[in-house]
């Protein structure tokens, strides 16, 4: 069960910043940055993840790691997940998207590609082919943070996106639920708490986001029902 959980929660922060905001307009700009934070798992750490934002040329990259902690050494998996993507004056890009749970199964690895100019979308997630018409606004697990950051720091309220799942896409929409000052590594940090869920699903994602830190999330944490399955907790940011 742990393995199929460490898996799930790096490309569960895909959905971090997919948030609405208060209108913050000019308030910041896309930067690049690392971040990493610890991971629990009903209470326990079980790993460290990174993650990564670098600018190169005209595109940008959005990489995530993570490392076992404790008792999250007993299993093989090493989730990593890559995107490469440009910024238009429309949003965000995706123009690829690799995923590995760092074992030699391809059952949870995914490659994708997008082709703007054929507005096709092709490639294997989980072993499932994909082919599909590329429409405006489809993200992956990687570029979708990027895409809501571009969004929520151009001043634009989103409070939904759809997210490309194998050889489909599905619909995540957002609720602000309120303000919250966490005690951190960092420090004393203001942040807005937003609600991610999936019409059908039990699991709710909540996600306290500090605006002056350009909507990077501070804390994540998914329930099920009354449940905290999972949380991951800033230990340590840079952003240029």
């Amino acid at each position: 069960m742990l393995r199929h959980e460490t898996h799930r929660v790096v490309r569960c922060v895909a959905a971090v910043l997919m948030l609405g905001a208060s209108n913050m307009a000019g308030a910041d700009e896309l930067k690049p940055f690392e971040a990493s934070y610890a991971w629990l798992w009903h209470g326990l750490n079980v790993a460290v993840s990174t993650l990564t934002l670098e600018k190169t040329g005209d595109t940008w990259s959005y990489r995530s790691k993570s490392e076992p902690r404790g008792i999250g050494r007993a299993f093989s998996e090493r989730p990593t997940q890559a995107s490469v993507l440009r910024v238009t004056d429309s949003g965000v890009q995706p123009l690829s998207y690799r995923a590995s749970d760092g074992t030699a199964s391809t059952r949870r690895a995914i490659d994708v590609k997008y082709d703007w100019d054929k507005g096709r979308l092709t490639g294997v997630y989980e072993d499932t082919p994909v082919d599909l018409p590329l429409k405006a606004g489809v993200q992956d697990d990687a570029s979708a943070q990027v895409a809501m950051m571009v969004e929520l720091l151009r001043g634009h309220t989103p409070d939904r996106f759809q997210l490309l799942n194998k050889n489909a896409v599905r619909e995540y929409r957002y609720t602000r639920e309120g303000e919250a000052t966490l005690q951190t590594p960092l420090g004393s940090i203001a942040t807005v708490i937003y609600k991610s869920e999936r019409a059908g699903s039990p699991r709710v994602t909540r996600f306290w986001c500090a605006a002056d830190r350009g909507y990077i999330p501070m804390r994540v944490e998914q329930t099920r029902g009354r449940d905290v399955e999972w949380t991951m907790e800033i230990r340590s940011l840079k952003r240029e």
